[in-house]
């Protein structure tokens, strides 16, 4: 959530990041409402219990009329205090839901609009020519099911739509990737995580994930736990209700997770193959730092991304993602878009996101500098989502009968092997 104080001090600034995220800007006003009432409903009901403790002092000394009248403006007192509790109470819940509606100040450098209005950064690496090497590149599922690697049928008959079986050499890509992108992370000063893929409504709610996505997320009603969409949930509620120290910062986690996501609003989109999926394995990194390093901090996390991208020998673009395509909790947002043969275009395979104090002050981590202590800054950066990371490799990297060369970095989790070959039928 964003800082009350900021949103007294300057609502213009709130209400220009509301609108760029075409947002509801009577919000703001709806927030300043209430946080109005929260306040002065404060200062009556402090006002009304120093005089009913003052009232309290002043009792036990008088008599007769005097008493009996003291006694008579303390019943009413103990009525007006009880008021003013309750009217406290309904305008702080009100001051709270209404704050957690709001999304996070958009920094203002980010292109303003919706999602085909990002800004391309960079480009990197060369897009092959397959016409000009002779031959028609193969789709991903193609490929997948000539290694014996996917099996889409089966997943299925087993779970339904958009769920699919890693087979053979697909199994062991994934561990590859996920190793590879695990030992990229701790040489990098991560600490590598095993996060749960159940969290509690509070660790939901605090990273921002039951507002605008509520509808990707899977909720066991019996339990009341919700399945994580990406290990970016439980890293950022780790330290919930914690006061760090500020020189044990920047603290950085790699988590690898399972991530669960509904797809809402996708139908007929991406449905084949396994571009787009209700289950996925991710690497993901999560920094802690203090509020005026997030900036800095942003940017190296789009390097170790560009880094995995290119040792993956991908050919990529970075783009600054528009306004209106943020996610709630993110001011800033970079995309890694890697190229797919087949589509023509480029897709989504990591990003980043500075979601500044956001995160830190619905879950209520600080840090102590001093004598001060303050919300913090976190941000995220996906590193590796497996089963879109197999789609470019296998595209990008096919051979014209089939195989599919394995880049060096992940030799070394793949037994040395150099290419995957076809299966016999």
């Amino acid at each position: 959530m964003i800082d009350l104080r900021l949103l007294r001090e300057d609502p213009d600034r709130v209400r220009a990041s509301q609108r760029a995220r075409g947002e509801d800007v009577a919000l703001v006003d709806a927030l300043l409402s209430a946080d109005e009432r929260r306040r002065s409903s404060g200062v009556r009901f402090d006002e009304l219990r120093a005089e009913q403790k003052q009232l309290g002092k002043l009792i036990p000394k008088a008599t007769g009329d005097e008493k009996a009248e003291l006694l008579k403006r303390a019943s009413q007192l103990a009525a007006d205090v009880k008021a003013a509790d309750a009217e406290r109470d309904a305008a702080d819940a009100e001051t709270q839901e209404l704050l957690l509606q709001l999304g996070n100040l958009v920094h203002p450098d980010v292109p303003v609009g919706g999602e085909e209005d990002f800004v391309t950064l960079e480009t990197h690496g060369t897009i092959r020519d397959f016409g000009a090497e002779g031959f028609e590149p193969k789709d991903h599922l193609e490929l997948g099911q000539l290694l014996g690697a996917i099996d889409v049928e089966r997943g299925a008959k087993v779970s339904g739509s958009r769920f699919y079986f890693l087979t053979g050499v697909g199994a062991l890509l994934e561990l590859a990737l996920v190793n590879a992108a695990m030992a990229q992370a701790t040489a990098a000063g991560f600490t590598p995580m095993l996060t749960p893929a159940l969290v509690r409504p509070q660790s939901m709610a605090g990273t921002g994930f039951l507002g605008q996505a509520a509808q990707d997320v899977y909720h066991l009603d019996k339990d009341d736990l919700y399945l994580v969409g990406t290990s970016e949930v439980p890293l950022a509620a780790y330290h919930m209700d914690e006061i760090l120290d500020a020189d044990k910062l920047p603290l950085r986690y790699a988590g690898f997770s399972p991530c669960f996501r509904r797809e809402a609003g996708s139908h007929g989109k991406d449905t084949r193959g396994i571009f787009r999926v209700h289950q996925f394995d991710k690497v993901e990194m999560f920094s802690y730092v203090a509020p005026e390093d997030s900036q800095a901090e942003h940017q190296r996390l789009l390097e170790w991304e560009k880094q995995w991208l290119t040792s993956l020998e991908l050919p990529f673009r970075v783009i600054d993602v528009a306004s209106g395509d943020l996610g709630a909790s993110a001011a800033r947002k970079f995309d890694c878009e890697a190229w797919i043969p087949t589509q023509g275009k480029y897709r989504e395979l990591t990003s980043t996101s500075d979601c500044t104090e956001f995160q830190s002050r619905r879950l209520s981590i600080r840090v102590r500098d001093g004598k001060q202590v303050k919300p913090l800054a976190t941000l995220n950066g996906t590193l590796c989502a497996v089963p879109r990371t197999i789609v470019a490799i296998l595209e990008n990297h096919q051979q014209a009968d089939g195989s599919v060369r394995v880049p060096e970095v992940l030799r070394p989790y793949l037994g040395g092997r150099e290419v995957l070959e076809p299966v016999a039928k």
